[in-house]
């Protein structure tokens, strides 16, 4: 069952005049303990302890792969997708989302991330199976996929989410 959240959205999206179209084009800048290169696959493995970074966005894992195409622009071949494990986060401005794995598509500029899925944006949390991020309009749509699992949220307590989107809202302080 796929719940979309579309009033969730309102709530955990970035104010209009803050938010910013993430730069899909900008350089993948990258470190990690170990590379390996294998060209006759289009690919490179990234282990230990992996930071990626494209313009204002972060992603950190114990791996990621990145898989480019044959085509050679400006001498560097062209990343077309990262496929991240092992305790990955996606750090935006004010959004920060964890899971197991994420897989980034370059070319639809998409982020799905899999597994014990948690968004965070200011006080409010939303926890599910399956994230997918739109990195052209700032659309995220969470579902309670089955690959759901344990979530351990930024203040420190663990959900599970059993097929089910969970979350919670912070209310604004109306004192008197």
């Amino acid at each position: 069952m796929i719940v979309r959240c579309a009033p969730l959205l309102l709530l955990l999206a970035v104010p209009a005049a803050a938010q910013v179209r993430h730069n899909a084009s900008a350089p993948i800048d990258f470190s990690a303990g170990y590379i390996e290169l294998q060209d006759r696959a289009n690919r490179a493995i990234l282990s230990g302890d992996v930071s990626v970074r494209q313009a204002e966005m972060t992603l950190t894992a114990a791996r990621v792969t990145v898989n480019y195409t044959g085509q050679v622009v400006g001498g560097s071949p062209q990343v077309s997708r990262l496929d991240a494990s092992g305790g990955v986060t996606v750090t935006r401005p004010q959004q920060r989302a964890r899971s197991q794995y994420a897989v980034y598509d370059l070319d639809r500029r998409v982020i799905t991330m899999l597994g014990g899925v948690s968004l965070a944006q200011g006080g409010n949390t939303v926890n599910g199976g399956r994230l997918t991020l739109n990195l052209d309009t700032g659309r995220a749509t969470i579902d309670g996929s089955s690959v759901g699992g344990t979530v351990t949220a930024p203040d420190g307590t663990v959900t599970r989410s059993n097929g089910r989107v969970t979350g919670r809202f912070s209310v604004p302080d109306r004192a008197k």
